[in-house]
């Protein structure tokens, strides 16, 4: 599959996001970092984003918390290139009510090839790292060939002949009566 390239630019567009467990450490990390962190532009979901903002005195671009469709707006705004990378401390060992949309958040990062750091060894080495202080090309896959891919879906007029007869069994339909 070709690649296309995305530029980061030198202000880039980071997520943090972090379980409730994961909050005092994410928080921690923000103010030892503050000062890298006020260069950008940060988004992060919920109480997080509040609890930020709060301590470091930076604006930051809040959404909803996680459980309430947060992880899911990350995940969008990853798709539109509207996030360069996600900072997200997440709690291996607590189970999550909204697991499924972590994992699709987790999914669009790498699907989209952004950089992810879930613990703040990771968090320390990204933010520290030398590509943070200019832009950066960022290869994707290019997706045009797989949003035009050719699906055969059938005959259309078989479909449309068991989608109004309400028949979807091929074989025998015969029904015994008493």
């Amino acid at each position: 599959m070709p690649h296309k390239k995305i530029v980061m630019i030198s202000d880039k567009k980071i997520a943090l996001v972090a379980h409730d467990n994961k909050k005092p450490d994410l928080l921690e990390w923000a103010k030892y970092n503050r000062e890298l962190l006020s260069h950008h532009e940060v988004y992060a979901t919920g109480t997080t984003g509040e609890a930020l903002e709060r301590q470091l005195g930076i604006q930051i671009n809040k959404l909803q918390s996680g459980p309430l469709g947060g992880d899911q707006q990350i995940g969008a705004k990853i798709v539109s290139n509207e996030i360069d990378f996600l900072i997200f401390f997440w709690d291996p060992l607590e189970p999550q009510p909204h697991d499924p949309d972590v994992k699709a958040l987790l999914r669009m990062a790498v699907v989209w090839n952004i950089p992810i750091a879930c613990n703040r060894a990771s968090a320390d080495f990204m933010i520290s790292s030398p590509l943070m202080e200019g832009e950066y090309d960022r290869l994707v896959p290019d997706y045009e060939e797989y949003r035009t891919r050719k699906i055969d879906l059938g005959e259309p007029e078989e479909l449309l002949a068991t989608e109004f007869s309400g028949n979807t069994d091929k074989g025998d339909s015969t029904v015994a009566s008493d």
